[in-house]
């Protein structure tokens, strides 16, 4: 067998000659061996099912493209398992000119790795030039990035991104805006060379050149990927420790779960992110434990995923279809919250998987979440009929039928939804849809009653308290609530920089949202991993990005 090693080397002299044909033995390297222990070589596995499309950070639209960037690039800011900002890049910031004015100052020991786009193919090191590149090609509508909205509205209209010299970086802005330092976690603001885009051009997709953990080795589309280990990674562990600690990681691309499980199963992957629902009671109790045939084989990880499951109602009172609609009502929409027992739905609709929603619309995993302060509706089937009773719509006789709009996936609970309601009294009809055309409807203000969810781009509840601002559209403004009240929280909290003043207005403007009603919430998302039982230290966090740069295999 070919030693791992000299192909590897082979890469890094920026041999291109044999490339393609050593890219794919790469690949068929790295499946093979019994063990898939490589001797010495510590190699990470995992699938994705929806592949990879782009390995340009500017393109990093979606969870498998933000995983892989995640290990090939860095940020300034980056966000830690408790969902913190901590630095990266940069070393530290602070705001000035009336909060409108950011100054980052960077490491000056970070280097690009090796590549036939530098001089000499030695990578060289990482100036505050290359932030400002970075971050101008994202607004630059030649690149068309779908990431260019993080900085709409948000920056100064001329030189927003400026180079003050080799070590700092400013960001102007057209407002303040605090939440600005969760964007520039976003792996949209990966910081990339100039070199690599000018070389490769419309193929720097497949070519990236960053300054993260591991370094790209091979890509075969529809098959593998193959990253490896960044000797020159410049982060090291609490005891001086370069990381990361594992050689590399090998990415397939099978388009099954079935297979993938499978895979899992016969220890040829190291990791599942969320379990099929066709073999979810095959592993999991009801109470969303491992059974007990698995727990000897297994490792089972569940924590907090940004992101709420919810039902939204259109509250633009303009609207004819809401003019039309019980649902203009408020104690329609609170008998709606109070009349679904969200407990018994996690249990055997969920494998209670997932927090029930009995707070507000920002979800646990936030700083700023609070079930005392945010309190939300629980269970009270016995208040919906009252509250129905008070609307004029006593056991919900005369109430006209209500619409509920989902997608395939979500059918069942829907319909368990519409037999819960049917209990007190309201009568749901399901309609499910394909989700590009429940977008599209609700884009329109076309749906009245429709299935939601709102996975956090950055870790602030500006994030979630924005689908409710009035000044914004649809999306994400998908309900057209509006409360000026709301609105003027909303202001202020923009520009407040002190962390429990600015979660005090998030929370006062999440019980405006409960008290209004213009959503159902049903539950707080949970990631669930399966990870086999020799790999250590892997460390889940609430925007459930895949961390491997302290893993041990």
């Amino acid at each position: 067998m070919v030693n791992s090693k000299f192909l590897i080397d082979f890469f890094k002299k920026g041999n291109i000659f044999f490339y393609s044909f050593c890219a794919f033995y790469l690949l068929i390297f790295f499946s093979s061996c019994k063990d898939h222990s490589h001797a010495d070589k510590k190699i990470f596995r995992y699938n994705e099912t929806s592949g990879i499309a782009s390995l340009d950070p500017a393109f990093a639209k979606n969870q498998s493209i933000m995983w892989a960037i995640h290990q090939l690039y860095n940020t300034l800011i980056e966000v830690d398992s408790n969902m913190q900002l901590k630095p990266s890049l940069a070393t530290s910031w602070e705001f000035t000119d009336s909060n409108k004015t950011v100054t980052f100052h960077l490491r000056n020991d970070i280097y690009f790795q090796d590549d036939v786009c530098f001089t000499n193919n030695k990578g060289r090191i990482l100036v505050a030039a290359d932030v400002a590149y970075s971050f101008d090609r994202i607004i630059d509508k030649n690149t068309a990035s779908p990431g260019s909205w993080i900085f709409n509205n948000r920056i100064a209209e001329n030189n927003p991104f400026t180079a003050l010299n080799d070590s700092t970086f400013q960001i102007k802005l057209r407002a303040p805006f605090q939440p600005i330092l969760g964007i520039l976690s976003m792996q949209y603001c990966s910081i990339i060379p100039h070199e690599a885009v000018e070389k490769y051009r419309n193929d720097f997709r497949r070519h990236p050149v960053g300054t993260g953990p591991f370094a790209f080795v091979a890509w075969e589309e529809g098959q593998a990927m193959v990253l490896k280990k960044n000797e020159l990674y410049f982060e090291r562990d609490n005891k001086g420790k370069s990381l990361p600690y594992i050689d590399g990681i090998k990415i397939n691309f099978y388009d099954s779960k079935a297979t993938e499980f499978l895979e899992f199963q016969q220890g040829r992957l190291d990791f599942i992110n969320d379990i099929d629902p066709s073999f979810k009671d095959e592993i999991l109790s009801k109470t969303g434990n491992l059974k007990a045939e698995w727990k000897d084989k297994i490792e089972l990880q569940k924590h907090s995923y940004l992101n709420i499951e919810f039902f939204g109602i259109l509250a633009d009172s303009s609207n004819i279809l809401v003019k039309n609609s019980p649902l203009k009502i408020l104690k329609i929409r609170q008998a709606i919250n109070y009349g679904i027992d969200k407990k018994k739905m996690m249990l055997y609709v969920r494998n209670s998987i997932g927090t029930v929603a009995e707070s507000g619309f920002v979800p646990q995993g936030l700083p700023s979440f609070s079930k005392e302060k945010v309190k939300g509706y629980s269970y009270d089937p016995i208040k919906a009929k009252q509250l129905l009773a008070e609307a004029g719509f006593v056991n919900g006789r005369n109430l006209p039928e209500i619409k509920l709009l989902t997608i395939p996936i979500y059918a069942n609970l829907a319909s368990y939804v519409a037999n819960e309601l049917k209990q007190i009294g309201i009568t749901v009809k399901v309609e499910a849809m394909q989700k590009s055309l429940l977008l599209e409807q609700t884009s329109k203000s076309q749906a009245l009653f429709f299935r939601g969810s709102w996975i956090a781009d950055y870790p602030d509840a500006e994030n979630y308290l924005s689908v409710f601002y009035s000044k914004n559209p649809a999306p994400p403004n998908y309900t057209r609530f509006y409360n000026a009240a709301f609105d003027k929280l909303y202001e202020r909290a923009l520009s407040q920089t002190n962390d429990s003043l600015r979660y005090q207005l998030y929370q006062q403007m999440d019980n405006i949202i409960i008290a209004n009603a213009p959503i159902v919430p049903l539950w707080y998302d949970m990631a669930i991993h399966l990870v086999q039982k020799n790999i250590k230290n892997f460390v889940p966090n609430s925007l459930n990005m895949l961390e491997l740069r302290s893993i041990n295999k």
